[in-house]
Formats: structure tokens, C-alpha cells, sequence
């Protein structure tokens, strides 16, 4: 059922969960657990998903706080700004995930794409971990992330080397994605915070190499690199542009998730009609999410949808449609059947 396609998978679902078409969204980008690997019990997350939320991505946070005592005493921090201890990766937060979406039944199952997300990015051995889960899971996992390279304030409280868009690690990650089937969910900041003004935009360019290097590999660019202080670089605009038109990058999609992105792109009627534009132009190339954070509520995801009202207002019907449902069926089915057939060959060569 799960390589069900858009269509196929509506009529599957017509009459259990209403048809597919009611659905407002589906959600690209949420994490159903927080820094302390604590949230809502997936069947929870199900019902709040309810008629409003047709799919959601279904990964954790791969970086657990450390609760450090010589830096909070009895104060428990549950996220990462409440103190200066390390985060450190956290990889049993597969192992849950895979055992959360075990436990539904096959049509509720269909409502989720579970990724793998619990390794380092700066680790040769990576590809070994995301391998190991794949084959300990069969039939669960087709994507990786969201895992992020760089991150404002996030990436300099890792325990350890840090993510570096040049690290070959991180090429052994994409290589294998691409030759499993797997989506990769990056986040990288596109700048750094508070930058000079002549500060030649480095990251930016690293990670269009990134992404140059590899054109087997499905990657979605979370926030379109914007962050919580990481604001849109001069000619952000003509840069995803100019991505969207390169053929070497049309691998690549974006990913408009979170509230703060939904903030740049509504802060002026120019900015709106900016957004809407390139998205009416490449509508294929866009996933909204919400990003939220172990959501307990509704709300918290509708209110992100809302934010980006003035943008769906400007859009083409067809190019709402997409960026709300369509590319991330069309997106997640075929990681799921090619994942689904990488999984098949390699458990029957380990019988042989």
C-alpha cells in the first residue's frame, strides 16, 4: 500500500479518512519529538492530524540536550537555548520512530514517511548507521533528516567535530541516498549570523556544490536556508531562481516549513508576490511543512499554514495544490518504492 500513488492512495482512503482532496495539507517538515526526546504518542499525533493534515513526515530531533548540572542545577533544559551544555547526537531516536510507526495498522501507517535521522553528519561510519537502520526496519524508513549541517547557535553546542558542507562524510551520506532511493531532508543555514556586509556568502556557494555533486540523490533544502536570525541574503530571491532554472540542481526542492520563513515571505506585499511568483513558475519544486516541535495541538500547525495565507491567495490553483499535497506524495511514493526494492535485495543476498 505504501507505493500507493497520489491518485490510487485517495480512493484507498476515500470513506476511512474522507477523501484525500478535503485535506488542507500534508506536512513535509515536523518533528514529533523535542531536545529531551519527549512528545505526543503517534496515535495522538494521528488523531490531532485528524481531517485537517493528509501526510506527515514522521522523524524526531537527532540531537539529544545534555542536562548538565554544573550549568543549570535542578532546572531540567528542554531546549537548547536554556543553557550552554552540549547537545549531543542521539541515535535511538530511530529505533523509536521505526517502533511508533510499527505499532499503527497498515492504513494508518499510510498517513506517514518516516526518516532516519539519528547520525552524524561528520561520521565516516554514518552511512554504516543509516544502513543498519534500513535493514533492522525493512518496509519503515524512506528518507533521511532532517539532519542539519549548519545551523545558527545549533551547531556550535555539538559535542565533538563539527558538520562541514566540504566534509567527504557527508558525500558518503548522498552517495547512498542516492543509490538507495532515500530523500534527503537538509537543514543549512544559507549565511551566518549577523554576516558583514562584504562577507562573500561561502556557505551559500558550499552548498550549491553540495548539491551539484550529488545529482542522484533527492534533496530538499529545509527553510530555504533561512533560520531564526539567519535572514534572507541580498538577491535570495534570484538565487533560489537561479537554482530552480540550473539543470544541474534539478534534484533539488525546497522547503518553505516554519513560521519564521512564513515571516519573510509576508512582511511586504513585494515580498509576497515575490514568493508566490517563483513559486507559480516552479510549482514542482516546492513542499510546504511546519515544522513544529512535538505538537500536542492542532493549532500549532494550522497556524503556520495561516501564516502563509497572502501566499496562497496569489497562487495558481494548480501550484497551491502541489506545494500543499501533490509534491510530497508524488516525493515520498517513489523514495518508498525504490527504498522498498533496495531493502528486498539486499535481505536476499544476506540469505544466500
Amino acid at each position: 500500500m505504501s507505493a500507493l500513488h497520489g491518485w490510487e492512495r485517495r480512493l484507498e482512503w476515500k470513506g476511512l479518512w474522507g477523501d484525500m482532496t478535503s485535506y488542507k495539507f500534508n506536512d513535509s517538515h515536523v518533528h514529533l519529538t523535542n531536545y529531551i526526546q519527549e512528545g505526543p504518542d503517534i496515535k495522538d499525533f494521528l488523531k490531532t492530524m485528524g481531517t485537517t493534515i493528509g501526510r506527515s513526515a514522521l522523524f524526531g530531533l537527532p540531537l539529544q540536550q545534555q542536562w548538565s548540572y554544573g550549568q543549570t542545577g535542578d532546572f531540567a533544559p528542554t531546549y537548547y537555548v536554556q543553557t550552554d551544555a552540549s547537545l549531543y547526537y542521539y541515535s535511538f531516536t530511530d529505533a523509536y520512530i521505526a517502533m511508533s510507526y510499527k505499532s499503527l495498522n497498515a492504513r494508518q501507517q499510510a498517513r506517514f514517511d518516516p526518516m532516519i535521522s539519528g547520525f552524524n553528519p561528520a561520521d565516516m561510519y554514518a552511512v554504516d548507521h543509516i544502513r543498519r537502520v534500513l535493514l533492522t526496519f525493512p518496509g519503515v524508513f524512506c528518507g533521511l533528516g532532517e539532519f542539519s549541517v549548519h545551523k545558527e547557535f545549533v551547531s556550535s553546542k555539538i559535542a565533538g567535530e563539527k558538520a562541514s558542507l566540504t566534509n567527504p562524510a557527508l558525500d558518503r551520506i548522498l552517495d547512498f541516498a542516492g543509490e538507495v532511493g532515500l530523500i534527503a531532508l537538509i537543514h543549512t543555514d544559507i549565511e551566518t549570523p549577523f554576516p558583514k556586509t562584504d562577507q562573500t556568502p561561502i556557505m551559500a556557494l558550499n552548498t550549491k556544490r553540495l548539491f551539484i555533486r550529488h545529482p542522484k540523490t533527492k534533496i530538499i533544502w529545509a527553510h530555504v536556508g533561512l533560520g531564526r536570525v539567519v535572514r534572507p541574503v541580498k538577491d535570495q530571491a534570484a538565487i533560489i531562481e537561479r537554482a530552480l532554472k540550473n539543470p544541474e540542481l534539478s534534484h533539488v526542492y525546497f522547503d518553505i516549513s516554519w513560521d519564521e520563513v512564513a515571516k519573510y515571505a509576508v512582511e511586504s506585499r513585494e515580498s509576497t508576490e515575490r514568493v508566490a511568483g517563483i513559486i507559480n513558475r516552479f510549482p514542482d519544486r516546492f513542499l510546504f511543512g511546519t515544522d513544529c516541535v512535538a505538537p500536542r495541538k492542532l493549532k500549532a500547525q494550522t497556524d503556520v499554514f495561516h501564516k502563509y495565507a497572502p501566499v496562497w491567495k496569489l497562487l495558481t490553483p494548480e501550484a497551491s495544490r502541489k506545494v500543499r499535497l501533490e509534491n510530497h506524495e508524488q516525493l515520498f511514493d517513489q523514495a518508498k518504492k525504490d527504498v522498498r526494492a533496495w531493502e528486498k535485495t539486499q535481505l536476499k543476498a544476506g540469505k544466500k
